[in-house]
């Protein structure tokens, strides 16, 4: 029996050209108009924010569709199968951003030294563990979608994620930086960060959620409202991008070797998380539906607020904001390889149910 490939739209399909036309569209842009972009970078919140606001109304833009999707409700449902959320909150939390910790320190301060020098390695070292330490939020719909996974389970899987980094996020990302890297880290923009990015957008998107649902019922919600958000939130990644890349113009342009050298961490810091948490979920004898969410979960990270964290830490044209940039790069096409050595290894995760032992068949192919 094969699997039947699943279908995503253009856009998802396309992404990773999208991303690389607004890349080169951002540098463009930060190379003829330098002056325009230094003046809408420093249009901030206000100055111990240091949080952009045209950058907080775009990851707004992005985020809340996200949240607004979330049901709280599904969440008392899980005890009937906690595993697989065990496992990803193990992943997440307690293993993902101490590996890309030790993964950047590794490269950038010691393999990598050579070629970036120490301030430029503290500045990329920050960078890859702010990412990190967010794991992914509304990418991961497409992702589980791509390997038929339960999408009742995902959304429990990313909104537990969500609540958690209500609280961790912050000390995570001070705690790592502040213990291999030289910089500081201040907490105030970190709390700006949480409570912008995160604490707001959930208020209401659970706000809006509860009302609309009520007044106009679950059909009208999920067949009428979410189909407009996407391609809001289409543009606004696609304008977010080019904002990000005319920042980093000059640095692109100028050490485009560092952002090869970055890309390895993250790169392997993907397959490693990935690996694991798959591992994990066959060793445990979680069902595959839940087991590749999971798996991609741990493997991607929620870019909008890592690069947005990273701004407002160290400005937009910061070692620190290319680094998560660079993780919006290698994020897609990674990914979907993932997805594609999930469905491959699909039947790992039939078990018989009473040797209960994997049945080792052919592997299906898509």
């Amino acid at each position: 029996m094969e699997i039947q490939e699943r279908a995503i739209g253009f856009f998802e399909k396309n992404l990773t050209v999208w991303v690389v036309i607004c890349m080169v569209c951002g540098i463009i842009a930060g190379k003829l108009f330098p002056e325009f972009v230094t003046r809408m970078w420093n249009f901030n919140f206000g100055e111990e924010s240091h949080v952009n606001i045209p950058i907080a109304v775009l990851i707004w833009l992005m985020i809340y569709p996200m949240m607004v999707r979330i049901d709280f409700s599904s969440i008392l449902k899980i005890s009937k199968n906690p595993k697989g959320l065990f496992i990803t909150i193990f992943v997440n939390w307690f293993i993902k951003p101490f590996s890309m910790a030790f993964w950047g320190w590794l490269f950038f301060k010691h393999l990598f030294l050579p070629f970036i020098g120490k301030n430029l390695a503290d500045q990329y070292l920050a960078g890859v563990i702010i990412l990190a330490a967010a794991p992914c939020t509304a990418m991961v719909f497409v992702w589980s979608y791509l390997t038929n996974g339960d999408p009742a389970y995902t959304l429990v899987q990313v909104s537990v994620n969500d609540l958690i980094m209500l609280l961790a996020f912050a000390p995570i990302v001070k705690f790592l930086v502040s213990g291999v890297s030289s910089l500081s880290v201040p907490f105030s923009p970190l709390l700006y960060s949480v409570i912008i990015f995160i604490v707001l957008p959930l208020t209401a998107g659970f706000i809006s959620r509860s009302i609309l649902i009520k007044t106009r019922g679950d059909q009208w919600f999920e067949n009428q409202f979410l189909p407009i958000l996407k391609p809001v939130t289409i543009a606004a990644l696609l304008l977010m991008l080019v904002l990000l890349f005319s920042a980093q113009a000059q640095n692109i342009t100028t050490e485009f070797l560092d952002v090869l050298l970055i890309a390895v961490p993250i790169l392997i810091q993907v397959y490693f998380n990935s690996s694991l948490t798959y591992w994990l979920m066959h060793f445990f004898k979680v069902p595959h539906n839940i087991a590749s969410p999971g798996a991609l979960i741990g493997a991607s990270n929620f870019f909008e607020l890592a690069v947005a964290t990273a701004i407002a830490l160290y400005g937009p044209s910061s070692g620190a904001a290319l680094a998560t940039v660079v993780g919006v790069l290698v994020e897609v096409p990674v990914m979907l390889s993932v997805c594609r050595v999930c469905n491959l290894t699909k039947s790992w995760f039939e078990f018989d149910s009473i040797s209960q032992k994997p049945q080792r068949g052919k592997i299906k192919t898509i």
